[in-house]
């Protein structure tokens, strides 16, 4: 039996961080150079401050121990006051110019990642859970802003402290500081495996947690579903079992930037005897110019160097984790759109010609094709059908008529034009859709009417919520939102809601997905009279299960497993006795019973 491989210790800083670092200063943060040179030039003055600091005490300190005069001493508490009035100035300032550059920072990289993010195809958020995109343009950009604005300038503040003074300490005394760093490479082998472990637990975390955030969208979501099934415990359990993941994983973390600080206290320690000691030595011996003042200000600067070297080391931790947050966030880009405006792509074409499609191929998945070699015509200016099983591809067609999905082999045409030679945005734009997943806002009804068309007039609106029997209900809520994805609202109201926006939008060609199948037989009589009119001269593809919707259609198409199988008018269809005439009968029989 072969032993495990070894684990390879990656190394501190991969390329890919040294990349994501570059994109990040490149992109977001060297716009603000004369800024950050500002806060350098503060964070210098604070170091300064330190190491006279430390020149007025050992003046002090002689003062005391000579027996000086009085007057001496109080200047010198004076200038260490002043000293200390300037250093909380300047503390305030440098991070006050930071926090807001890495504030615009990360409203910058919101703003591209957002705008990234609605340049994706449809699938990508189709195969990407919710709770990850709202991790990275939430937690983990607010994470990285965090880090930036604050713990890089203190880091900076840090280790010019530590230069300065350890800068002085060795004009001092040489030898006592040589003799203080031989701790170093412990120190480094220290944070090399800090680091490594950081990185690793930090991957595992933000895995988790993303998965832990999605598993609460979905329990939220489903809470009716919960709730009548009786499923409270399962849930309960389900997020629990999450938790717990998180938390073994974060204490992994933690407890690993935690050896950091003992680590560097025993290296502290180790110093500070030899300087103790040594420093005694020298003020003892003749051999030495060194006076106690000396080695007591000596000791103080050490305290100076190893407090902030504490904090550089905390900082060193806290960078790898941000360095695998900023990695997580950028790989967005990652993504690209597969959906884009061919080169010369037009921008107006024939909305009530026909529309065609060739001979298309399409599958969601490789191994299980849905459409292979569908061939269908949609007449311009009339109304077509689209009836199936479930599965059978309907929907599917809308998508690919508006883009949301590119065919695999084959072609559609709008009129005489291929629809890969038109602007996406154009094409869209001429589509109104009803579609069976209505997207609500939790604002009041009268605004979700309006977002398709923020300019329309109140008057339009109206018209709109009068067309699509919901104007009775605008009235009674006023502007009361909806709730979340309208859970105050009945599916029926939430379709008529739909419908209503395709009257206010009244582009030319109508899409239909569904469009009645939240609504009572009487509501559905009702709308049919404005559906009629929303429909007139426009060219208009309906999907629809409940076939008696569809009889008016000027043509049936009825699909079978991504296969067209029948086409005509209702009337002939049935006379056909085929699949639609066994689909009618069944639904009708259906009906009868009840």
């Amino acid at each position: 039996m072969s032993e495990p491989k070894p684990t390879k210790r990656q190394p501190l800083y991969s390329d890919a961080d040294k990349d994501n670092l570059r994109w990040f200063w490149r992109n977001y943060l060297r716009k603000h150079s004369g800024k950050l040179l500002i806060v350098l030039g503060l964070i210098l003055v604070q170091g300064l401050v330190y190491q006279q600091f430390l020149a007025m005490t050992e003046s002090g300190l002689r003062v005391i121990f000579e027996a000086g005069a009085m007057r001496d001493l109080i200047m010198v508490c004076i200038v260490v006051f002043l000293l200390f009035t300037v250093r909380g100035i300047v503390s305030f300032l440098a991070p006050m110019i930071t926090v807001k550059i890495s504030n615009q920072a990360i409203y910058e990289m919101r703003r591209d990642l957002i705008g990234h993010l609605m340049s994706l195809d449809l699938a990508y958020f189709e195969r990407t859970k919710s709770g990850e995109i709202i991790q990275k343009l939430v937690t983990q950009t607010q994470q990285i802003g965090v880090f930036v604005g604050l713990g890089v300038a203190n880091a900076i503040r840090d280790a010019v402290t530590v230069i300065v003074v350890s800068g002085y300490l060795i004009w001092k005394n040489p030898l006592l500081f040589a003799s203080a760093v031989v701790v170093l490479p412990f120190i480094i082998v220290v944070m090399n495996f800090v680091s490594d472990r950081v990185k690793k637990g930090q991957a595992e975390a933000e895995q988790a947690l993303g998965n832990y955030m999605n598993g609460i969208e979905e329990t939220v979501n489903g809470m009716r579903t919960v709730k009548i099934a009786s499923q409270e415990e399962v849930e309960k359990e389900r997020l629990f079992t999450g938790t717990k993941s998180l938390r073994h994983l974060m204490n992994r973390v933690q407890i690993t930037q935690a050896l950091v600080l003992p680590s560097i206290d025993l290296s502290s320690a180790f110093v500070y005897v030899l300087v103790i000691g040594g420093g005694g030595y020298m003020v003892l011996s003749p051999n030495f110019d060194v006076d106690g003042a000396a080695i007591i200000t000596f000791l103080l600067g050490m305290v100076m160097v190893f407090d902030p070297a504490r904090l550089l080391a905390q900082f060193f931790g806290a960078l790898q984790s941000n360095l695998v947050l900023l990695d997580r966030v950028r790989a967005l880009y990652a993504e690209t759109p597969s959906i884009n405006d061919a080169p010369e792509a037009k921008a107006e074409f024939d909305t009530k010609g026909d529309i065609t499609l060739r001979n298309i191929t399409f599958s969601y998945d490789p191994e299980q094709p849905l459409f292979d070699g569908l061939n269908m015509s949609f007449k311009g200016g009339h109304v077509s059908a689209i009836v199936g099983a479930t599965g059978s591809g309907k929907t599917t067609i809308l998508s690919l008529l508006s883009r949301l999905y590119d065919v695999q082999s084959g072609e559609i045409t709008f009129g005489d034009t291929p629809v890969r030679d038109l602007q996406v945005a154009r094409l869209r734009g001429a589509f109104s859709v009803v579609a069976q997943d209505i997207v609500i806002f939790n604002a009041s009804i009268w605004d979700n009417i309006r977002y398709v068309n923020p300019d329309a007039t109140d008057e339009d609106i109206w018209q709109a919520a009068e067309n699509a029997e919901i104007a009775d209900l605008v009235r009674r809520r006023g502007d009361t939102p909806v709730g979340p994805k309208g859970a105050q609202l009945s599916g029926g109201q939430k379709q008529r809601i739909a419908i209503a926006r395709a009257f206010l939008r009244d582009a030319p060609i109508l899409l239909l997905d569904e469009a009645t199948s939240a609504l009572d037989q009487a509501t559905e009589e009702r709308i049919k009279k404005a559906l009629d009119r929303l429909t007139k001269d426009k060219t208009t593809i309906v999907v629809a299960h409940r076939l008696s919707s569809i009889a008016h259609a000027d043509s049936i198409f009825v699909l079978e497993s991504g296969q067209l199988v029948e086409q005509g008018k209702h009337e002939d269809l049935l006379a056909q006795k085929g699949l639609y005439a066994q689909l009618y009968q069944a639904q009708k029989k259906g009906y009868d019973e009840k």
